[in-house]
């Protein structure tokens, strides 16, 4: 006798994710370069790996930081002035370290044409803030 096929019912999935969300990270390989490029000789893995859970705490640390600050001055988005007031806070930035020298000597071109306010024929200034 011939048994009757029944379709197999699919339970149907809920709208929300089983996993947690992942909190966004810096990526492992410009964590690397960057430490590579500083260190100048080999890394063993479990070193490696005690440097990106510094870095991780670093940066969260930093986000929390510039949000009290931005908090405290009664604003939702984080400006610049923010940030130069917590690296006076670290003593990345001094009266004879300003931020603009930091600037000059640690960032690529592209990045200190946005950054640093530089005049232009035409008595205009690039760029505008």
């Amino acid at each position: 006798p011939l048994q009757l096929l029944q379709p197999k019912t699919v339970p149907k999935r809920s709208g929300t994710s089983q996993r947690k969300p992942r909190e966004p990270q810096v990526p492992r390989s410009l964590i690397k370069e960057i430490f590579r490029h500083f260190a100048k000789m080999p890394v063993t893995r479990d070193a490696f790996q005690i440097v990106e859970k510094c870095c991780d705490r670093y940066f969260k640390q930093l986000s929390n930081d510039l949000e009290a600050y931005t908090h405290h001055a009664g604003r939702k988005t984080v400006e610049a002035a923010d940030l130069e007031v917590l690296m006076r806070r670290q003593g990345l930035v001094t009266d004879k370290m300003p931020l603009t020298v930091l600037i000059e000597r640690y960032l690529p071109l592209e990045y200190r044409r946005l950054l640093i306010p530089v005049a232009v024929s035409g008595n205009k200034v690039f760029p505008c803030k």
